[in-house]
């Protein structure tokens, strides 16, 4: 199963994974910044840059009204307005996005948040889309994404089996191209909350499609440990410096960006199923039958006239038990190896 973008960038379990970072809002508002972000996520090892396409009106209305105040979390006391006009990508900013990414020979896809942001998107040709965990509910958005026929991630935050069930059945109206994601939905996770083993849960549940993950944890530990489980994406997303944005605690800078993508490629090949080129020349250090003694021609083998020694030359020594009792067709001389043309 492989899901390709170009000639050299896919989605495999046979592959490393892709490593994406995710910009969001860690810009702070400034065109300037948001463009050194996607700058240095490639430079610093990304695969795949991840932008979200929408303005706050796209997402929530302008009020001041309990239900849309932020009671919890790293937002709290904000209105959703505030929080989302201060994290938000401008349309306008989305062309020399689109343009440095290209310079870079990179790919840069978005997260739309509505059909108009999925418009804009498609001027550029976009090669992929996300849905959102906050949006996997949002049927009428999904359904507009997968008539566009690209591959589709999906996270899986807060999300029940069935809810995803529901998402996927809606793309397969169009097409098949999805990577599922394990996601948890809280800011920071907590390395205690990433819950790892619901990728194979997922693998499980929905064989037809690739799992990866996006890790909201402040650090790449849970990304790493994720790779000896089998994914083909780790989502994390990134910031410039320490200075505090509206995703900074859940951000990785690009030391950790550069660990990250060199741990994955490291980790992935001692992890790789194929036989390594030094067993096979190790293999013709086992155990081989040879001749104890001077064995007469039509004499029977039997426990006392042969012995299992290195190397691997005649008969394998696995096959000790079953040549006893057969002849042998001519004289074999006191340590020489046995070959099956010389019994019957």
């Amino acid at each position: 199963m492989e899901i390709k973008l170009n000639k050299k960038v896919s989605f495999s379990y046979k592959k490393r994974p892709l490593i994406i970072t995710e910009i969001s809002g860690n810009h702070g508002g400034n065109k300037k910044k948001f463009l050194k972000l996607i700058k240095e996520a490639f430079d610093w090892g990304a695969d795949l840059v991840k932008i979200q396409t929408y303005e706050p009106q796209d997402i929530t209305l302008k009020s001041n009204k309990s239900k849309f105040l932020l009671k919890k979390g790293i937002w709290k006391n904000q209105t959703l307005w505030d929080l989302y006009k201060k994290a938000c990508t401008p349309f306008s900013w989305h062309e020399d996005a689109f343009r440095l990414a290209k310079k870079k020979n990179g790919i840069i896809f978005s997260s739309p948040f509505s059909l108009r942001a999925v418009d804009l998107l498609e001027k550029y040709n976009v090669k992929l889309y996300k849905i959102a965990s906050f949006e996997i509910t949002d049927l009428k958005l999904i359904d507009y994404v997968a008539s566009k026929k690209k591959p589709i991630i999906i996270s899986t935050g807060m999300s029940s089996i069935k809810e995803v069930k529901r998402a996927i059945k809606i793309i397969n109206r169009h097409h098949n191209k999805i990577i599922i994601m394990h996601c948890v939905s809280n800011y920071p996770t907590k390395l205690k909350d990433t819950n790892l083993y619901r990728i194979n849960y997922l693998k499980k549940i929905f064989k037809k499609n690739l799992i990866g993950i996006s890790d909201h944890t402040n650090d790449i530990q849970s990304s790493i440990s994720s790779i000896s489980i089998g994914v083909v994406a780790i989502e994390k997303h990134f910031k410039l410096d320490n200075k505090k944005t509206t995703d900074s605690v859940f951000s990785i800078n690009k030391n950790k960006l550069k660990k990250l993508k060199n741990d994955s490629l490291d980790l992935f090949k001692s992890i790789s199923k194929k036989r390594i080129k030094t067993e096979k020349i190790n293999i013709n250090l086992r155990r081989s039958i040879f001749a104890k003694k001077n064995i007469d021609k039509k004499e029977k083998i039997n426990s006392n006239n042969i012995v299992s020694l290195r190397p691997n030359i005649g008969i394998p020594s696995e096959y000790f038990f079953k040549i006893l009792g057969k002849k042998v067709k001519k004289k074999i001389k006191k340590n020489d190896p046995i070959f099956f043309k010389n019994i019957y």
